[in-house]
């Protein structure tokens, strides 16, 4: 039985242990008796040999002694060897999705093809731009439009007076604005964040419930992690994401958040998501996010509530162990 776990991540000397959700994820994972091994992107090797293709990675084998130490892990080796060495993959890289990201989609696809589970499965990391995936329930959403055409984003904004603009690529809250209608720099806000209508952005319509917070929900294998983490701006600020500042609060799942999860999980996990967080605000949802979702420590330490724990048990289902 293999219990040897890949994670394909950014590097780990930039993790917060704090309230990374990947560190959360190897900690358990070696709690439970796993061989935890990272990897970036650039370390995934494909080949072929007239008849048969296989992917290979630079593995580093790591333990975890010393978790508020920096450096956190312990790495006992590093070297070549096939992805069927391992149980599974979770990809846990960071967006951008950009080209290097999408070419690691498809290096893991190879791994599938090779009988290696890969969470969240490559072909579905392609398929669901976070920031366009929420479109396929237009009856959850709030008024969006996508584009890049300047013309529609002004009348758009003009129609709904207050809106908030952001980039198609972007996480943590990077260039996310809130434009009003009677801005007379709206029109030149839009050109720059366009790029003079070449680039594609979201633009949304304002819900004024940011003030209550931005709120996170574990989607695992579909069903939601029994509390949110409503992601509160700071005072007369607009964004919640706790890496631009906003305070993280715990609540109890309510029974619309419920109702909005179950109905979009059954959708996502039969494609083969995971591990997905979904962006409510009020009522409405905003983003589904599935690169790399983050919120486990934050929940946990304020509800007692093992996510980390609860994902183990869902991947270890998953791999038939």
């Amino acid at each position: 039985m293999i219990r040897k776990l890949l994670f394909v991540c950014d590097p780990l000397s930039g993790f917060a242990t704090y309230k990374d959700t990947t560190f959360a994820m190897m900690l358990k994972a070696q709690q439970r008796g796993y061989e935890i091994f990272s990897a970036e992107p650039h370390e995934l090797r494909a080949s072929a040999d007239g008849k048969t293709a296989g992917l290979s990675v630079f593995a580093h084998q790591i333990r975890i002694d010393q978790p508020q130490a920096h450096p956190w892990w312990r790495e006992d080796h590093a070297s070549w060897c096939p992805v069927t060495d391992f149980a599974a993959i979770l990809m846990r890289k960071d967006p951008p999705f950009d080209q290097n990201y999408f070419v690691a989609t498809q290096l893991l696809d190879i791994a599938e093809r090779q009988g290696v589970s890969v969470i969240n499965t490559p072909r579905a990391l392609r398929d669901h731009g976070e920031k366009l995936s929420a479109l396929e329930f237009p009856h959850l959403t709030p008024p969006t439009v996508i584009a890049s055409d300047i013309a529609s984003l002004k009348a758009f904004a003009i129609h709904h007076e207050k809106v908030v603009v952001k980039p198609l690529d972007a996480m943590g809250g990077t260039g996310v604005f809130v434009l009003e209608a009677k801005d007379p720099n709206l029109p030149s806000a839009i050109e720059v964040l366009t790029g003079h209508g070449e680039r594609a952005i979201v633009a949304q319509k304002y819900l004024p419930e940011i003030a209550q917070g931005d709120k996170r929900i574990i989607l695992i294998d579909g069903l939601p992690v029994d509390a949110v983490l409503a992601r509160v701006p700071p005072e007369g600020q607009s964004r919640g994401n706790l890496a631009a500042g906003g305070k993280g609060i715990v609540a109890p799942l309510s029974p619309i958040d419920r109702a909005i999860a179950l109905e979009v999980g059954a959708v996502l996990a039969a494609r083969g998501l995971l591990f997905v967080g979904l962006d409510i605000i009020g009522q409405k949802l905003t983003e589904i996010n599935v690169t790399s979702p983050t919120g486990f420590q934050e929940i946990s330490q304020q509800s007692g509530i093992d996510v980390a724990g609860i994902f183990i048990d869902t991947v270890e289902k998953r791999i038939g162990l």
